[in-house]
């Protein structure tokens, strides 16, 4: 019998139970323990009900074209759930001068597959527009050197292009600095793009005309009832004698044939440990363990974030813009980062007399603004979101989530600190990693880190039986 214990109790560690208990049901002499150190399973996923509102506290949704996320929920019985995004309404606006400026029809990202649209937008000036329409004859690059988001983009499209789209767009997602990461790690299909063709925009044209049929699919993918749905059914079909809710793991000793992690007065030997905490805590656990390990895990950097729900009445749903929302640039001195217009984005969050407005804060931009009070937080959003809306009126509810340190960033050089990573894993009884802070930082891709997890261990297991 084999025992195995996951450290950790977010989506990337209960995808590992899961994976675990399947395993143990179908008769593999396998057994797990999953120690949590917080009161709750989920990590930063959390679905709240107020007023007949759906109120995500963390991610409300995933990427539909990353499978692992949807695959899980359809295992779990859960396929009834899944409920795609309003594209029909999918419009997104950029802060420009103060005011919304919509990203023109056809733009992906930041590639331009539509080029009257763009060249009629106000989004950008005569000389980006030129070099839009120079790009296509951009020449391919085989460079194997690790470069930026923002000198990737800079090069194909100029500084204003980082500015105004490429730098806000990954605000929203990695709550990060295109300055800063990794090219490699955060854009990889671009840059095959690029060898490939040279122009992107020439690239993105071929790729639409092969992938023409599949563009009825829905951009982001949810449940119907909370993301946090999932957790719940995710830890309704584990061991129960196997969750360890409130039970931080203070040490991971190696052993000669497996670990000893102590959480609390006691201490329990196992034959494999999965790490699913962030790479920062990892490195914590594992400082005795191997020194070189540890500080490759550090430097994985983590940002925090804020997302702050608003609701209002059907006065500001009438008066707010169609579309799904919009992204700041940090060039506007704006502590908001991105606004979602949720009630436009999916069915089921809100109802047909509600305004739910989700917006984003800190990240790499503003860590400052983490210590501030909850009602200090709201006063700046409501601010700001008069400035950009005119929106005055005095919300029915609010809700502000605070995110410590739970946000990776792909920076420079990361694919080659996860090949070290791995090597000096390599020297440490069974061990693996899971998370968003290696490769992938979305639902889908801390579920299928999770899986990869189990599967890495059970692959050792087979070369190595005892």
């Amino acid at each position: 019998m084999k025992s195995i214990a996951i450290i950790g109790g977010g989506i990337s560690g209960l995808a590992a139970a899961f994976t675990l208990e399947a395993q143990r049901c179908a008769a593999s002499p396998v057994e797990y323990v999953l120690f949590e150190s917080s009161p709750r399973f989920g990590g930063v996923i959390a679905t709240e009900h107020v007023e007949n509102c759906l109120v995500e506290a963390g991610p409300d949704s995933f990427l539909t074209e990353k499978p692992w996320a949807a695959e899980l929920c359809r295992t779990l019985g859960l396929s009834d759930q899944l409920s795609g995004s309003n594209d029909a309404q999918r419009k997104t606006y950029i802060l420009v001068n103060n005011k919304l400026v919509a990203i023109p029809d056809g733009l992906m990202f930041m590639v331009p597959t539509k080029f009257m649209p763009t060249l009629l937008s106000p989004l950008f000036s005569f000389r980006t527009k030129l070099q839009m329409a120079r790009e296509w004859f951009h020449t391919s690059n085989q460079s194997a050197a690790d470069e930026t988001v923002a000198s990737f983009v800079e090069r194909h499209y100029g500084t204003e292009m980082v500015e105004r789209l490429a730098d806000p767009l990954l605000s929203g997602i990695y709550g990060g600095n295109a300055s800063h990461l990794s090219m490699r790690a955060v854009l990889p299909r671009f840059l095959e793009m690029e060898a490939r063709y040279g122009s992107l925009s020439r690239a993105m044209m071929a790729a639409r005309a092969k992938t023409a049929s599949n563009s009825a699919r829905p951009l982001f993918t949810s449940l119907k009832d909370g993301m946090q749905l999932m957790v719940d059914n995710l830890v309704a079909r584990l061991s129960p004698s196997a969750l360890h809710l409130n039970r931080p793991v203070q040490s991971l000793r190696p052993q000669e044939n497996g670990w000893m992690v102590s959480a609390g007065d006691e201490s329990y030997p196992f034959d494999a440990v999965i790490m699913a905490t962030p790479a920062h805590i990892a490195a914590t656990l594992l400082q005795d363990a191997s020194h070189d390990l540890s500080t490759e895990l550090r430097a994985i950097p983590y940002i925090s974030s804020v997302t702050v729900t608003l609701a209002y009445d059907q006065n500001v749903r009438a008066m707010l813009p169609s579309g799904f929302g919009f992204l700041v640039p940090r060039i506007e001195g704006k502590h908001l980062l991105a606004t979602t217009f949720v009630h436009n984005k999916f069915s089921h969050r809100a109802p047909a007399d509600r305004a739910l407005i989700r917006c984003f804060l800190g990240g790499s931009r503003d860590q400052q603004i983490l210590p501030s009070s909850d009602e200090e937080i709201v006063r700046i959003v409501r601010e700001e979101l008069q400035q950009i809306l005119g929106l005055a009126a005095e919300p029915i509810f609010t809700r502000v989530y605070k995110w410590n340190a739970a946000m990776a960033q792909y920076t420079l050089g990361h694919l080659e600190r996860l090949q070290r990573i791995r090597h000096f894993s390599q020297g440490l009884p069974a061990l693996a990693l899971a998370g968003n802070g290696y490769s992938g930082i979305g639902v889908p891709d801390c579920v299928r880190s999770g899986v990869d997890a189990v599967t890495a261990l059970t692959a050792n297991y087979s070369r190595n039986p005892q």
